[in-house]
């Protein structure tokens, strides 16, 4: 009985396609397995982020300008449980200093509910509502990391910002990795005259320093369009920069793989350049495209996050994590207040999980290992 179990594993183990495998051998990648988790927990704040941030982009309070993190309070001064709470904030010049002195005012206590009222905004970018995921009572704030130099809740606006820094690398990297197979396979297939001039393209794009390029590509860009086509071609601007790479890649591939038997046995069969392409040269190298394209994403949200803190890419009112950071160009600032740079650790943080994805895809792309 046990012979026979172990023969049934065996066998559905052999008979398992390569897309099977691979997704075997992922689930036991344990540090592909923990990015997973944690992108999936950004993902799922980006597309609620406007319900699960208790401020909306528009607001902000003019006298809680570069305030720190709020604490938040279960017991009050005499002992009493009051539940999740934070005190008013009574805030102070220095005469000497010039500094400005935040002290908590115990006399008054806001106490922090869940699903307030508060700006209104469309859920998933439909339904319109008003209620978010918590928030202090009336003529208090919580500021869980703190504000901004204009008053503005941090944490909204580093939850509002993701919907940008997480979906601009998704869309560009898939709309590169399109233009990198199509482009780079019909240079590999073909050769020719089409090899020539995709080729002197590629050297064209990539002999300009990616800095320069972003400048030259976003000066061309309007400074009062709307935000959402600002969004698109911020988009295509990354995607125009990133494909290069992928596209000599594949045209190798298709170079060293046109010349197989099975191609030509598909060709004398009557099958489609098209089809050749996608049935059969594609797929044998499917594993790589998968990798390519899972550790692409980092590099494209350095490089949206590193557009918008230049002021290249994302604009006020819209915000993104390199909007957030454009504050902590100023050292001095820094100094003063450092939970500015949280938004650094959050970028830090989904570039390593993609990483680290991807080190459990390349793992797994060759699940005979």
């Amino acid at each position: 009985m046990i012979f026979k179990k172990k023969t049934i594993s065996e066998e559905d183990y052999y008979l398992a396609s390569q897309w099977k495998l691979m997704g075997r051998k992922l689930v036991k990648h344990k540090l592909a397995r923990a990015s997973m988790i944690i992108l999936g927990i950004f993902y799922f704040c980006a597309i609620f982020a406007n319900f699960i941030a208790p401020q909306g982009l528009t607001e902000y309070d003019s006298k809680s300008k570069n305030l720190g993190p709020s604490h938040i309070h279960l017991w009050d001064e005499s002992g009493e449980f009051q539940g999740p709470f934070v005190y008013g904030i009574s805030i102070k010049r220095n005469k000497l200093t010039f500094e400005t002195d935040i002290t908590e005012d115990t006399s008054q206590i806001y106490k922090i509910k869940f699903f307030v009222k508060g700006e209104e905004y469309k859920f998933l970018g439909l339904i319109p509502c008003s209620r978010h995921l918590f928030g202090a009572e009336e003529g208090g704030h919580v500021f869980l990391i703190g504000t901004d130099s204009m008053g503005r809740d941090l944490f909204s606006r580093l939850i509002i910002g993701s919907q940008v820094s997480l979906s601009v690398p998704l869309v560009g990297t898939a709309i590169s990795f399109l233009l990198g197979i199509l482009l780079g396979g019909l240079s590999g297939y073909f050769g020719g005259w089409i090899d020539m001039v995709i080729q002197r393209a590629i050297e064209v794009i990539t002999s300009f320093p990616s800095i320069p390029l972003w400048m030259a590509l976003s000066a061309a860009i309007p400074p009062n369009i709307p935000i959402v086509r600002m969004y698109i071609l911020i988009t295509i601007i990354m995607s125009f920069i990133s494909w290069t790479s992928l596209a000599r890649v594949v045209r190798g591939k298709f170079i060293s793989l046109r010349k197989e038997d099975f191609v030509m046995a598909a060709r004398l069969a009557g099958v489609s350049d098209f089809k050749i392409i996608m049935t059969h040269l594609v797929p044998g190298f499917m594993g790589y495209l998968i990798v390519n394209l899972t550790l692409e994403i980092p590099s494209m949200i350095i490089g949206e996050t590193s557009m918008s803190f230049l002021g290249l890419g994302m604009r006020s009112p819209a915000t993104s994590w390199g909007v957030l950071l454009q504050e902590a160009q100023d050292i001095s600032n820094i100094a003063l207040y450092p939970w500015k740079l949280i938004p650094l650790v959050f970028v830090i943080i989904a570039v390593l999980a993609f990483n680290f994805l991807g080190d459990g895809l390349r793992d797994a792309a060759d699940p005979y290992k």
